[in-house]
């Protein structure tokens, strides 16, 4: 069953005395009995099986028959779609799916490796290291190329770092983006190899 406040505009001592200024609002994304005032509904079934278009009377008859709710699940559906289930059970039931979808998705995170124009060989393999750990795990490789005062004057010609970068990674990686200047940075993208 839905959940349902009474607001009152007024003092809840007038409140009580004069139902005509009472309204409701329900917290329920589902609506269920009834709520559902639509004037023909498509039925579906304790089993699932199709009963038909009917009017919504017609439906909470049949589900106060079977001592069950009437769930509308496809509201946009041109007649609203109802189902005969228990709601605290169906409920339950949807908030397990999403909870297996999400575990189902992986969001692919960009990864940030920072170089400088001068670095020594060790240390780019260390970076290349680094970055083969976050391609494996699915995730996208921002390498940038970091410039400093004088570091700019010579932006063309440590280009080749990047370009290392790049051949050493070449077996698990392709160049998503190609090298390209950013301020005081030249920045490249890769993606694992599919």
């Amino acid at each position: 069953m839905s959940i349902h406040f009474f607001i009152c505009p007024v003092r809840t001592g007038e409140c009580a005395r004069d139902a005509s200024i009472r309204r409701y609002t329900t917290i329920s994304d589902l609506m269920i009995n009834e709520q559902i005032r639509d004037k023909e509904v498509r039925v579906i079934g304790v089993n699932g099986e199709q009963l038909g278009v009917m009017s919504s009377r017609e439906a909470q008859a049949l589900a106060d028959e079977a001592e069950l709710d009437l769930v509308k699940v496809a509201p946009t559906a041109q007649p609203p779609v109802c189902r005969i289930v228990d709601y605290g059970k169906y409920k339950y039931e949807q908030l397990r799916k999403e909870k297996e979808n999400k575990k189902k998705q992986h969001q692919v995170e960009i990864k940030e490796i920072r170089l400088s124009p001068n670095i020594d060989t060790n240390d780019l393999n260390t970076k290349v290291g680094a970055a083969r750990k976050f391609l494996t795990k699915g995730d996208k490789v921002k390498v940038t190329l970091r410039f400093r005062g004088r570091e700019m004057a010579h932006m063309n010609t440590t280009k080749h770092v990047l370009d290392d970068f790049a051949e050493a990674l070449s077996d698990v990686a392709v160049i998503d983006k190609p090298a390209k200047v950013e301020g005081r940075s030249m920045s490249l993208f890769l993606t694992a190899k599919k």
